[in-house]
């Protein structure tokens, strides 16, 4: 069983207004043996998740600074030559201070403007629980060398119960600390991973500090819940149209049926063929009432898609421009799949992202 747990800090791209106009100093503290004229790297991420150098500094007796002007708070990575790993810190102006011990960076000191202090405290809580979750692998480990099921079965719940606690923390933490960047990427990340319904999103999107509405993330983010309010529950769903196996142009209008599943699913998606077989058996225990079911493939493979709507037995309408996640998946805001929407007769989206019993709940519910 291989543990791990939410690791933030290290792949968010920040911005945000806040600081001093007049520029930034970063001042870094390393400890350990550094030979003089050691080059320390400072980097940032592109839109495509891809490191681009921003400067170059030497390290002069366990020191080193950079020195600028930011526009726009970003999270950046100081790398050290030959050394593994980086240090994450937000570049905003005013004075930074970073250290760290050269075996150790992921464990740096990060302090001295008013977002890394943020930063910093929300790393403290994050690698305390990062910490436990290493301490249950080893735990783990041994359990099952000695195949002790008793032991190995109260670790799983206890790490699924730290799951829950690392959850929880993020969340509090995004709710107390309206002013925080990081409450902000913490935000854009459980409302991309529907982690949070649309509702839930925007209220603490609402308030988030003005500031960290302007930002590019926030910007973004923004767009998204705005996109989003498109394909809420009682919103209308947006109809489209998309070709059939046989290559026949198909609309969602033209398959509704009492109630009707639109199915975001692919062929590659493990979760969405583990659960195939439940919406099949729904689907034979209610057609004859009124279910309609709609499949939209996001395969990139034609041949992949039908072979899996022959292999799982879909018996059903489906459609695919078989190009990932395309204009369709972009209209109704899917990011991620499986992903459902149910609709009632006149086309409005009545409940989402149901699975298992609960989807056969709904069905029963809207068909009685």
């Amino acid at each position: 069983m291989k543990i791990s747990l939410y690791a933030i800090a290290a792949v968010f791209v920040l911005a945000a207004c806040g600081g001093s106009p007049d520029g930034y100093t970063l001042e870094g503290t390393l400890t350990g043996e550094l030979e003089n004229g050691t080059q320390v790297f400072l980097k940032k991420t592109d839109e495509r998740n891809q490191p681009v150098d921003v400067d170059t500094a030497t390290v002069e007796n366990g020191t080193f600074s950079f020195a600028g002007a930011s526009l726009v708070p970003e999270l950046h990575y100081i790398f050290i030559d030959k050394i593994r790993g980086n240090i994450p810190v937000i570049l905003e102006n005013g004075t930074i201070e970073v250290s760290a011990q050269k075996d150790s960076l992921a464990f740096a000191r990060i302090s001295g403007t008013p977002q890394n202090k943020l930063f910093a405290s929300f790393l403290k809580e994050s690698r305390a629980m990062s910490a436990r979750a290493n301490s249950m692998y080893n735990d783990m480990r041994a359990a099952t060398t000695q195949n002790d099921t008793v032991q190995m079965n109260s670790l799983r719940d206890e790490y699924f119960e730290l799951q829950e606690e690392a959850k929880k923390f993020e969340m509090d933490f995004a709710r107390e600390n309206p002013n925080a960047l990081i409450s902000l990427l913490i935000l854009d990340k459980v409302f991309t991973t529907k982690a949070i319904g649309d509702e839930e999103a925007r209220v603490l999107f609402d308030a988030l500090a003005p500031e960290l509405k302007e930002t590019s993330v926030g910007k973004k983010l923004k767009e998204k819940l705005e996109k989003g309010k498109s394909t809420s529950i009682g919103a209308k769903a947006p109809n489209f149209t998309g070709p059939s196996p046989s290559g026949e142009e198909l609309a969602l209008h033209d398959v509704l049926g009492k109630v009707t599943i639109l199915d975001f699913w692919a062929a590659w998606c493990k979760p969405c063929r583990a659960e195939n077989p439940n919406v099949v058996r729904i689907y034979h225990k209610y057609r004859d009432k009124g279910l309609s079911i709609l499949g939209v493939s996001l395969d990139r493979r034609a041949e992949d898609w039908k072979k899996a709507i022959e292999d799982d037995g879909l018996v059903w309408n489906h459609i695919s421009n078989v190009n990932y996640f395309d204009e369709i998946a972009q209209l109704y805001n899917v990011n991620a799949i499986p992903a459902t929407f149910i609709l009632d007769e006149n086309g409005v989206i009545v409940a989402k992202d149901l699975r298992g019993p609960a989807l056969e709940e709904k069905i029963a519910e809207l068909l009685q």
